[in-house]
């Protein structure tokens, strides 16, 4: 008897494994490859079309909920020239709020470097080290910055290296 319920339970964790495994396939064919630099410059640029063209209410709504300004590591940051942020989709209670003496791991001076680079150039890149949440670990960032046509604003996405 002792036998039975020994290939019982062997044969309910295989089956638990096979099933567990087989749950996790879906999930592979949905993992996207991460954006390129010329895909987070473009939607950057597009988004920063969008802030100038229409109402900063409008614009957050679209960004909050448009899975092509939000999906995956992308989403659309809007600050001012103050280093306010105006939109931040991961939290949106955040939104009103000075980050402009937000640092990255290593001590940089992250906001003040993307307002320096969108007051100097209109647009650029910007290299840090921040906390990828995938990952759980400090990890090299790059982000596009592109300045508002006619607005004191700031459009920037990142994407992890």
């Amino acid at each position: 008897m002792t036998n039975y319920w020994h290939r019982a339970v062997v044969w309910h964790l295989m089956l638990l494994f096979v099933m567990a495994g087989l749950a996790l396939v879906p999930l592979a064919g949905r993992a996207e490859a991460a954006a390129s630099r010329d895909e987070v410059k473009a939607l950057t640029l597009k988004a920063a079309e969008i802030v100038a063209t229409r109402s900063l209410d409008e614009a957050r709504r679209i960004f909050h909920n448009d899975t092509a300004f939000k999906h995956d590591e992308i989403y659309v940051n809007v600050i001012d020239l103050n280093g306010v942020w105006l939109v931040y989709p991961p939290r949106p209670a955040a939104e009103g709020q000075s980050v402009i003496n937000v640092k990255d791991a290593d001590g940089k001076a992250l906001v003040q470097e993307i307002i320096r680079i969108a007051r100097e150039q209109g647009e650029g890149w910007v290299e840090y080290r921040w906390f990828n949440p995938v990952s759980n670990r400090i990890e090299q960032k790059i982000t596009f910055v592109e300045r508002v046509a006619h607005k004191d604003m700031i459009t920037y996405i990142g994407i992890y290296k």
